[in-house]
């Protein structure tokens, strides 16, 4: 039979088929094929001994998360407490558009920030849609909830930035627990304890484990360039055909991050990445 794996909880496996699930355990051969069933996967299993016999071919995966098959991942972005950080937000676009994944940003908190500070973070929120993404606020709902038909997606971004809050406010029958910010640590406590599929929309939503730290270690400096979509509109207009937009010279990317026509903080980003 064949199911999707909605659950993960150590290696207890809740698969989905037929609007039926089965507890199933995976196979020992998994172990020497070095092979783990991730929430998404789309595997074949014995419904009768409740095993996992295969697990099919995969359109991409994510390891933190750890979930396969995404069409798209929510990155939910704190405004304050914690603080809005653009080097964590760049660095998950460049993780999922690198993944194949289509990235959708949703800023939370915004009713936390003076009049001041939305000023100061409107100008970025808008940067961000001019160069293509889709962005959204947490208070978007009703745009928010169109998003997920047919679709697996992933929720993820820094601890604390309001992932289970706002699955909460999409779908009041889910009742994800959550917990208040530590301030003395300056990152929200971890609420979500596992991967797991919600049923939200005509959609699947992975509500994940919230993390603060994360690598680009897999990537060369080339791929990273190329995640970064504003970069490659001007690309063609640099003097050198593989130009990294760093130490060359007349880099029209460094011309445009110089006049303001890209953010300064995505290219300062951008170059600690490729340094690391």
């Amino acid at each position: 039979m064949q199911g999707i794996i909605i659950k993960c909880i150590s290696n207890d496996y809740t698969v989905l088929a037929n609007d039926r699930t089965y507890i199933c355990k995976s196979r020992g051969k998994f172990r020497k094929l070095k092979i783990t069933p991730l929430v998404g996967d789309q595997v074949l299993f014995d419904s009768e001994q409740k095993y996992i016999l295969d697990v099919l071919p995969r359109k991409n995966e994510l390891v933190r998360p750890p979930v396969a098959n995404i069409n798209q991942a929510i990155l939910i972005t704190s405004v304050k407490h914690p603080h809005f950080s653009s080097h964590l937000l760049d660095k998950l676009i460049t993780m999922v558009e690198f993944n194949r994944i289509t990235p959708i940003i949703c800023f939370t908190k915004l009713d936390l920030l003076s009049e001041t500070e939305l000023q100061e973070i409107e100008p970025i929120i808008q940067y961000y849609k001019k160069i293509g993404y889709q962005v959204y606020k947490n208070t978007d709902l009703k745009q928010l909830k169109k998003i997920f038909e047919h679709k697996i997606s992933v929720f993820t971004g820094q601890t604390g930035a309001g992932k289970s809050t706002l699955l909460n406010h999409l779908d009041t029958n889910l009742n994800i627990k959550t917990n208040d910010i530590s301030y003395a640590l300056g990152r929200g406590k971890h609420t979500t304890r596992h991967t797991e599929l919600l049923h939200i929309e005509n959609g699947w939503v992975a509500d994940t484990p919230g993390f603060s730290a994360l690598s680009l270690d897999e990537l060369s400096p080339s791929e990273i360039r190329d995640q970064f979509v504003e970069f490659n509109t001007y690309r063609d207009l640099c003097k050198y055909k593989d130009c990294m937009h760093h130490k060359e010279d007349h880099c029209m990317i460094k011309e445009k991050v110089s006049d303001g026509t890209i953010l300064k903080s995505r290219y300062e980003n951008y170059l600690k990445f490729i340094e690391k």
